[in-house]
C-alpha cells in the first residue's frame, strides 16, 4: 500500500538526487506544473537518466494534461524510461484514461515492454466538468491503480478567491471534490489518494490533516515537500493499538463463525468491523514490507 507520494520537479537535478534518499513510498517525477515549457525537453532527459538508475521505490512521472502538445513528447520519452506509472493532470474523465492507456500500448509494443505493467493515476478533478463523470471510472482501463484530486486548478477554473476556510479547512465545494474522488475510488476498486496539503512547514497541521485523511478512508497521500514524508507515513500506517484491537477482532470471529455479532471490550461488533479489521492486519503488513 502507498503511502506517500513525494512530487519531485524533473528539471532539477539537486532535488532529483537528494528525492533517491528520501523514504517516501513512491516518487512522482513532475513534468507539468513545476517545470517551464522551455524545460521540459531537459526534464524529460532528467527523468529519464533517473529511471534509468533503477531504484527501489515506485517512480511515476507527471506528464503533461493529454490535449496538451507536450504530453505525447513525454510519453514517447518517458514510456521506454519503465515508470511505474504515469500521473495524468486534468483529465475530462475516464475517457482521457482510456485514451492514455491506449497510447501507452502503443509505446509499450514499440519499446518490447511487458504489456499493461504501467499504471495510471489521474488527478481527477482539476476541470470542473470532471466531477460529473467520476462515477465513469468504475469502467477504466485495467491501468488504473488509484484517483486523486487536486483543488488549485479547480479553484482557479471557477474563479474562486480561496479553496479554504479561515481555519485551513476546505471550503463546501473542495470538500465535495474531495468526497466524491473517495467514493469514486471505492466504486472503481482502486487506491483512493489525498491531496497535497500546502503549508510545507506545518508538520503538526499535515499530521492533523493525514490523520483525518486516513479516518475517512484515504489510503495515502500527495506531498510537496521530503519533510512531509515521515508525517504522512506515519499517519497512514496503523499504531499498535489498532493492530492489537484487529487482531482481537479477527481472532473472536475465527473461533465463532457463525455469529453475526459479538461482544468486545464492552462494545458489539459485526461483519463490517470484521472486515476493517482485516484492512487494518494487511494494511500493517504491507507497510512493514515497505519499511524494511
Amino acid at each position: 500500500m502507498t503511502r506517500s507520494f513525494l512530487f519531485v520537479p524533473a528539471d532539477s537535478e539537486r532535488k532529483l538526487a537528494k528525492a533517491g534518499n528520501i523514504e517516501a513510498d513512491a516518487l512522482i517525477l513532475d513534468l507539468e506544473d513545476s517545470v517551464q515549457a522551455d524545460r521540459r525537453p531537459m526534464a524529460r532527459q532528467l527523468a529519464a537518466e533517473f529511471l534509468a538508475e533503477k531504484k527501489s521505490i515506485d517512480i511515476w512521472v507527471r506528464i503533461n494534461p493529454l490535449n496538451s502538445t507536450d504530453a505525447l513528447e513525454d510519453l514517447r520519452r518517458l514510456v521506454k524510461a519503465k515508470p511505474f506509472g504515469i500521473v495524468l493532470p486534468k483529465p475530462d474523465g475516464v475517457r482521457d484514461v482510456n485514451q492514455l492507456s491506449m497510447l501507452i500500448d502503443v509505446l509499450e509494443t514499440e519499446s518490447d515492454l511487458e504489456p499493461g505493467r504501467i499504471a495510471i493515476l489521474p488527478i481527477a478533478t482539476e476541470r470542473p466538468g470532471a466531477l460529473f463523470h467520476l462515477h465513469e471510472y468504475a469502467g477504466a482501463t485495467p491501468r488504473l491503480r488509484g484517483i486523486t484530486w487536486g483543488a488549485e486548478d479547480l479553484s482557479a477554473a471557477v474563479g474562486a478567491a480561496t479553496n479554504r476556510d479561515t481555519d485551513g479547512s476546505w471550503l463546501p465545494p473542495y470538500e465535495l471534490a474531495r468526497s466524491l474522488t473517495l467514493f469514486a475510488a471505492a466504486n472503481a476498486g482502486v487506491a483512493p489518494i489525498d491531496t497535497v496539503f500546502t503549508d510545507f512547514r506545518d508538520l503538526d497541521g499535515l499530521a492533523a490533516y493525514a490523520s483525518n485523511a486516513r479516518r475517512d478512508g484515504f489510503s495515502g497521500m500527495l506531498a510537496i515537500h521530503p519533510d512531509q514524508v515521515a508525517v504522512i507515513n506515519a499517519a497512514f500506517s496503523p499504531t499498535d493499538v489498532e493492530i492489537e484491537r484487529a487482531n482481537k477482532i479477527v481472532a473472536l470471529f475465527a473461533a465463532n463463525p457463525e455469529a453475526g455479532a459479538l461482544e468486545l471490550d464492552g462494545g458489539m461488533i459485526d461483519r463490517p468491523h470484521l472486515l476493517q479489521a482485516e484492512r487494518t492486519i494487511e494494511l500493517a503488513e504491507k507497510n512493514s514490507e515497505t519499511d524494511r
